[in-house]
């Protein structure tokens, strides 16, 4: 998967059904890379979008 910037709710959907699938991913891995990044992203998108008071 590309990682891109989460811009809309689509994009975060589709981020969080890929964050599902390699969700076991090993650490230094490329999928265990791409989880690191996917989280990250949905992080920001989350506090940005869903700020917890």
């Amino acid at each position: 998967m590309k990682i891109k910037p989460i811009k809309t709710e689509e994009d975060y959907n589709a981020t969080l059904q890929r964050l599902e699938v390699i969700f076991d991913a090993k650490r230094g891995t490329p999928e265990g890379e791409e989880l690191e990044m996917l989280g990250i992203s949905i992080e920001n998108y989350e506090n940005e979008h869903y700020p917890m008071n």
